[in-house]
């Protein structure tokens, strides 16, 4: 019997979202890849009432990978369940403990491996009946385990250096963090282990980018610093992401916001949605020399067709285009 044909689920989202996921999408058909298109976020809400409808999570389900655009808008402002609250559901509902960026550029190559559905994000919080209110970070061993395998497999694949993000002198859930990173690290004898303290390591990765390699953290840490990072390498229009868990679907999506601004303008760049293409390549579809084929048209469009944030005149579908032509497709 043939083998089932790969499926990505894309959810185009608010704002430029689905202006850089159309130009998704004509990559995918290049190279020959099936997907199906779901409402998500703030226009999920206008059609279904809700960011995430159920329909659109068991298509994501039943996916090999998952291709989202950037959700939210003032217009969605003060509504009981906000566009941003779907995607942090379909997080926690794949179980995409895993979230991983990249930032490369400019001698720079280095990758923070983010815990994604634990900590302060998915704490308890609340109000206290003297007016204080509170957010509670909550880790497990198991939580903490699962993400720094996932680091130290990943640091075996480039330099064989890992760095720890915490902030143990203050924190207790850094100093559990410490304790099972540095347990594991005799499973991975061909990694070089470190440790660093969060305000630490980002000053150094604005001052020393080129020094790292593999970093990893708890959510909160890593929600800072990967933005950090990417504003060191290009800004966050050029940074991807994918995240990732043990048997569900990935997640794989640019890391800027929607732009209201030059929404429907065609000033949108689809730089950071087609890293995310060619990480759900890579990372969902078992399709690596697929995924190098597209970095380098992405990597050649820069150069020839460069969008206005770039300094250059470019609209999406041009910038689209140049990647197009430049997508030399491996025969299968």
């Amino acid at each position: 019997m043939a083998a089932r044909a790969p499926k990505v689920v894309c959810l185009p989202g608010d704002g430029v979202g689905p202006e850089v996921m159309l130009e998704a999408t004509r990559v995918l058909q290049a190279l020959g890849i099936g997907f199906e298109e779901h409402p998500f976020g703030g226009a999920a809400i206008d059609s279904w009432g809700r960011p995430l409808p159920q329909p659109t999570l068991e298509a994501c389900r039943s996916a090999d990978a998952v291709l989202v655009g950037a959700v939210g808008g003032a217009q969605w402002d003060g509504l009981p369940e906000r566009p941003e609250q779907g995607l942090i559901r379909l997080r926690k509902e794949l179980e995409v403990y895993a979230n991983l960026r990249p930032a490369v550029g400019d001698g720079v190559d280095l990758l923070i491996v983010r815990e994604l559905i634990g900590g302060l994000y998915y704490g308890g919080s609340g109000e206290l009946p003297d007016g204080r209110v509170f957010d509670t970070m909550v880790y497990t061993r198991p939580e903490i385990e699962r993400v720094a395998r996932r680091a130290f497999e990943l640091a075996r694949t480039r330099g064989g250096a890992l760095l720890s993000v915490d902030k143990a002198n203050v924190l207790e859930t850094s100093r559990l963090w410490r304790r099972v990173v540095t347990e594991l690290a005799a499973d991975y004898p061909d990694v070089e282990l470190k440790h660093g303290l969060v305000d630490s390591v980002a000053m150094n990765i604005v001052m020393r980018p080129a020094d790292f390699d593999v970093l990893v953290m708890e959510n909160m840490f890593g929600d800072i610093l990967s933005d950090v990072a990417a504003g060191v390498t290009g800004g966050l229009g050029l940074a991807a992401s994918a995240s990732l868990g043990d048997s569900s679907p990935g997640i794989f999506e640019p890391v800027h916001g929607t732009a209201p601004d030059i929404a429907g303008t065609g000033r949108a760049n689809p730089t950071a949605m087609l890293r995310s293409v060619a990480m759900a390549l890579e990372h969902g579809l078992a399709e690596p020399t697929k995924a190098r084929a597209l970095e380098a048209a992405v990597a050649a469009a820069l150069a020839e067709a460069p969008t206005p944030d770039l300094g250059g005149a470019a609209t999406t579908r041009e910038f689209g285009d140049a990647v197009l032509s430049n997508l030399q497709v491996p025969v299968s």
